[in-house]
């Protein structure tokens, strides 16, 4: 019997601000030829040595030039098959509330970006499945408090 395995070598970020008293998500245009022009949330790969949460906090600076933020672990997974490599990516996802004076500067890697309310940010992201993470961390860290259990304190 063959066996697809499992890689889970990445992580990915949802970053909250409040306006208005209501939670936008940052979404971001890719740039590069993977997934070129496709909207998504921040992402990137764990380094050797790193913690998935340090690779979180590394990947929005070097994505964002945000800084300021308090991370979450959001207990849920983005998962990819890999119909080139046979394999299922599994990345942790994190939720981080931006402070209001961040300002986004992004990096290579991205062409443009917007804060969108949890809806129009649901009908625009690109890979199936990312809307159902979206969709969780509204339920579970907007209309709820976040838990603190969850929260990375470095």
């Amino acid at each position: 019997m063959s066996e697809v395995p499992i890689r889970c070598t990445g992580v990915a970020v949802v970053l909250l601000k409040k306006e208005d008293d209501q939670h936008k998500v940052l979404l971001v245009k890719r740039a590069e030829s993977v997934l070129k022009d496709e909207w998504c949330y921040i992402g990137g790969g764990i380094k050797e040595g790193e913690k998935a949460w340090e690779a979180a906090y590394r990947e929005v600076e070097e994505e964002t030039g945000i800084t300021n933020l308090s991370l979450y672990s959001a207990n849920t997974f983005d998962r990819i098959y890999s119909i080139e490599g046979n394999y299922i990516y599994i990345a942790a996802v994190f939720v981080g509330f931006v402070a209001d004076d961040q300002e986004v500067v992004l990096n290579e890697e991205h062409s443009d970006y917007r804060w969108l309310s949890f809806d129009d940010a649901m009908g625009i992201v690109s890979l199936p499945g990312n809307e159902e993470v979206l969709s969780f961390i509204e339920k579970h860290f907007v209309k709820k408090e976040a838990p603190d259990y969850l929260l990375v304190r470095r």
